[in-house]
């Protein structure tokens, strides 16, 4: 296991006018799963190393600061195991010395480390998978999302080109687990609120698109039915980045490259994302990406929950996040609180290109009866999981 931080700052504070010993501690455990990443066609956007942690560090730093008047302090714990390393094992240290873990892996192995008898009362969080199943059928009790699932994110785009009425879609998908994920989240979601998927193609070029792009993209969509929209998916980010203006017919692109649904970007201004987004870069030398602010906002889920209930215990932050008392300010212009059905942080969708927020999902005039929020992912009618039923 390697160790790449251990933050035990803020483990004594001064209070006031004088130093005093901190009267709680929440100690929380930031665990990343190393994967091996698929090669990709370029390295022009590199992943960095601590991302994800970056973001946790972050909260930790926000959670001091508020709990520095109120006698609480915060520590994090940060592991990385090596791919094909005893993630169960490393998992086990951290829950022997705190309920409240930051998960950073694959969504099966999430689900092996939820399902550990020593996290049995745990809180943990999912700040990397978007898969739709773990907040379904083989969603967990004690597993919190802070990181919008697949199906929030074709939700929040399918809501956009509806309002610009593109309803004749496309589709390209690359050949990548993580894509065709991504693929069936767009075509549910297209079914959802009526859009009609009119013709799809697989990506399995082989070639240096750097070179061919202009003249293999051409032929590669020519086959294609007449739409509005050409949606890729290509959640590795390999492909991508050569279908706009390559295509046979002049159209608009979205999904994963394009016109993009994400959790966060340096491109949210609002709100007073920019405020965030400075002490981010103060930090890190570089912009917030989805898992540093689904890291961020777990954190802050925390800080938020031990200053309202002034409680350190696991069953009674749970209960606290879970009810109607709860909201987190996440700088996207409305509260963000849990799902009970299913423990999914609801919030607002940003549509994004690389140089501005094109819009803002929910978008206005998709209403609900509860929350509008709840118009992204799935609603509890929609959920099969039972879990988080008492």
């Amino acid at each position: 296991m390697k160790q790449l931080a251990r933050c035990a700052a803020g483990l004594v504070f001064s209070l006031m006018s004088g130093a005093a010993q901190a009267e709680m501690t929440l100690s929380v455990g930031y665990l990343k799963q190393g994967i091996e990443e698929p090669a990709v066609l370029s390295n022009l956007d590199p992943v960095p190393e601590t991302q994800g942690v970056d973001g946790a560090q972050l909260g930790l730093s926000d959670n001091q600061s508020s709990g520095r008047f109120l006698g609480h302090a915060y520590a994090l714990e940060v592991a990385e195991i090596a791919p094909g390393g005893d993630l169960l094992a490393a998992a086990r240290d951290m829950l022997a010395a705190s309920p409240f873990l930051l998960l950073d892996a694959p969504a099966d192995d999430i689900l092996r480390v939820a399902d550990l008898p020593e996290a049995a009362g745990a809180m943990i969080f999912n700040v990397s998978a978007p898969d739709t199943r773990l907040r379904d059928a083989n969603c967990r009790a004690n597993l919190f999302h802070t990181l919008p699932s697949e199906a929030m994110r074709a939700d929040a785009l399918m809501q956009v080109l509806l309002r610009k009425r593109f309803a004749r879609l496309a589709l390209v998908t690359g050949e990548h687990a993580v894509d065709h994920a991504f693929a069936d989240a767009l075509r549910r979601s297209a079914q959802k609120f009526g859009l009609k998927l009119v013709g799809e193609r697989e990506w399995r070029f082989d070639a240096d698109m750097r070179r061919n792009a202009s003249q293999e993209v051409p032929l590669f969509t020519q086959d294609l039915p007449e739409h509005d929209v050409l949606l890729v998916a290509d959640e590795t980010g390999d492909f991508g980045r050569y279908i706009a203006y390559n295509t046979w017919l002049p159209r608009p692109v979205a999904g994963s490259e394009g016109l993009v649904p994400v959790a966060w970007s340096r491109v949210v201004e609002q709100w007073g994302a920019a405020q965030l987004q400075s002490r981010f870069q103060k930090l890190t030398r570089r912009d917030m990406r989805d898992r540093d602010y689904a890291a961020w906002a777990a954190m802050r889920v925390l800080g938020e929950a031990v200053t309202r209930t002034n409680s350190a215990d696991p069953a009674t932050l749970r209960a606290y996040i879970l009810s109607d008392a709860f909201e987190l300010a996440g700088f996207k212009g409305r509260p963000m609180s849990f799902r009970t059905w299913n423990g999914q942080l609801r919030q607002p969708i940003p549509l994004v290109t690389n140089r501005a927020m094109v819009m803002q999902a929910p978008v206005e005039g998709f209403l609900h009866q509860r929350n509008e929020l709840d118009t992204l992912g799935l609603d509890a009618p929609e959920s099969r999981c039972t879990a988080f039923q008492e």
